[in-house]
């Protein structure tokens, strides 16, 4: 499969979308802990996953990849992931202890960033298996949300948001080696093959 080229048109419909997404981040941190509106927090978390899948969708079916859709995207998901930590954290639904975890593996590849600098590198291109990692924790984070709800109802959306956000933490992590060897890779030999 023949990947879309890059351009320098910021002025896409994925871009779009991305940036309407990274609007949305301070509105789910409103409903989550200032209205504590937990349902209107879970729209607003499954409407931004569904158009993180979408904008990715139109960028390769109109071909409309783009530099800054390229760096937008990932950060937009980073910024919703640490949003919604912080957010959870706060309302004690889920533990400090995985906002280590999560946000740690961003600051390990943050140290490795100077070595694809170096190589004249921007960004890696986004692996299946990390963007199967930011699927589970933007669906396992909200679904946890939903665990506020009375009753068995509440239970079982809490049972299955932490089987996704465990599954996202693993696979945010094994995502984030993979991205590490490639930095370590790129950086001793700048003309090193990215896979």
């Amino acid at each position: 499969m023949t990947q879309p080229s890059l351009t320098d048109n910021w002025r896409t419909i994925p871009n779009a979308l991305s940036v309407l997404r990274l609007l949305g981040i301070p509105l789910f941190l409103w409903l989550v802990l200032v209205e504590k509106a937990d349902i209107w927090a879970f729209v607003v978390l499954v409407i931004a996953g569904a158009s993180d899948w979408f904008d990715g969708y139109l960028a390769r079916k109109l071909n409309q990849t783009s530099r800054l859709g390229e760096l937008l995207d990932p950060a937009v998901d980073r910024l919703y992931i640490l949003a919604t930590l912080i957010g959870l954290a706060l309302r004690d639904i889920i533990g400090w202890w995985l906002v280590a975890i999560l946000v740690g593996r961003d600051l390990f590849l943050l140290l490795l960033l100077p070595l694809l600098r170096r190589a004249g590198k921007v960004a890696l291109p986004v692996t299946y298996v990390g963007k199967a990692g930011t699927f589970a924790l933007l669906w396992g984070f909200p679904v946890l949300l939903l665990g506020s709800l009375p009753g068995w109802w509440g239970t079982g959306m809490t049972a299955f948001g932490w089987a996704f956000a465990l599954w996202g933490t693993f696979l945010y992590w094994w995502a984030g080696l993979r991205y590490a060897q490639q930095m370590i890779a790129v950086g001793r030999q700048p003309n090193a093959a990215v896979d």
